[in-house]
């Protein structure tokens, strides 16, 4: 089918899909000039795919189309910031609800079906070979993280009711926490060690180790800039939930699982910790006839 039998909507879809794989051709190239590993040829694989079908649909709409700059601007930073998995899957999941569009396509441009098919596959594969460090040891970030938010929580939670004074909370928080987190490492170290992964045994403990401390610093945060200590508990309880909420959502793009039910069991978990805790810490203070 030629442009002249394109109606003028199916030509501004046609259009659309072009823009998109100009743009998408342009990020990848961008990405691969910075990259400086293995990763920059798969990059450059990926840019050559988009860029064929550019000319695909080009030869339907008979135009050159011009890229979307803000798209281009804001991916390959985010790429940039967040890792090269989790950029290019934000990216390509951000495509799915134009499926729609393309199936439509296919009624009116059935050549459509085995290039975009095939091409598509080839796509995947090439990001499938993508490899980044720091996903490797998502399972010691999950351990530091984790634990970092649920023992936290509920020993600030606890200690809110018992100590009943911010700087004093901040304090034992501070110093529970980087103890904590030398244990954890240390723990991870050593059970790496234990299973015979020697190589992986130092970067899983300095990543456990990480994750926890700097969990730690951004719960503890209220409890220096504010007064009311229920005011810094509840403040802490919801900085709980957006570094559940930012993390789980970062693994469920770059990872591919499923974010609602591991979003829920770490909320849960955590929050269900820190009120344990508090009801405890308010019944020892009865007890001992603790006042601060």
């Amino acid at each position: 089918m030629s442009q002249t039998q394109l109606t003028p909507e199916q030509l501004e879809d046609v259009q659309t899909f072009q823009k998109n794989e100009i743009t998408e051709y342009h990020i990848y190239q961008r990405l691969a000039r910075r990259v400086k590993n293995d990763n920059a040829a798969v990059l450059k694989n990926i840019a050559e795919d988009e860029l064929k079908h550019y000319h695909f649909w080009k030869k339907y709409s008979g135009k050159e189309v011009k890229p979307n700059r803000w798209k281009v601007f804001k991916f390959y930073w985010i790429t940039r910031l967040m890792g090269l998995t989790f950029g290019i899957k934000l990216m390509e999941n951000g495509e799915a609800g134009a499926q729609e569009k393309y199936n439509e396509a296919l009624d009116y441009i059935p050549e459509a079906k085995s290039i975009v098919e095939d091409e598509d596959q080839h796509e995947e594969e090439l990001i499938g070979m993508i490899r980044e460090k720091s996903l490797d040891y998502v399972g010691s970030i999950v351990l530091g993280l984790n634990d970092a938010l649920v023992e936290l929580t509920g020993a600030l939670a606890g200690m809110t009711l018992a100590l009943q004074n911010t700087r004093l909370i901040a304090t034992a928080g501070l110093i529970t926490g980087i103890a904590a987190s030398f244990s954890m490492g240390a723990s991870e170290y050593l059970s790496n060690k234990s299973e015979g992964n020697h190589q992986k045994a130092l970067p899983s403990a300095l990543y456990t180790g990480v994750a926890y401390i700097i969990t730690v610093f951004i719960l503890i945060m209220p409890y220096l800039l504010v007064d009311n200590y229920f005011v810094c508990l509840a403040m802490t309880l919801a900085l709980a939930i957006l570094i559940i909420f930012f993390f789980n959502y970062y693994i469920s793009v770059a990872k591919d699982l499923k974010f609602k039910k591991r979003f829920l069991e770490m909320a849960i978990l955590s929050l269900g910790v820190a009120a344990l805790t508090f009801g405890i810490s308010y019944f020892v203070r009865m007890f001992f006839g603790v006042e601060v």
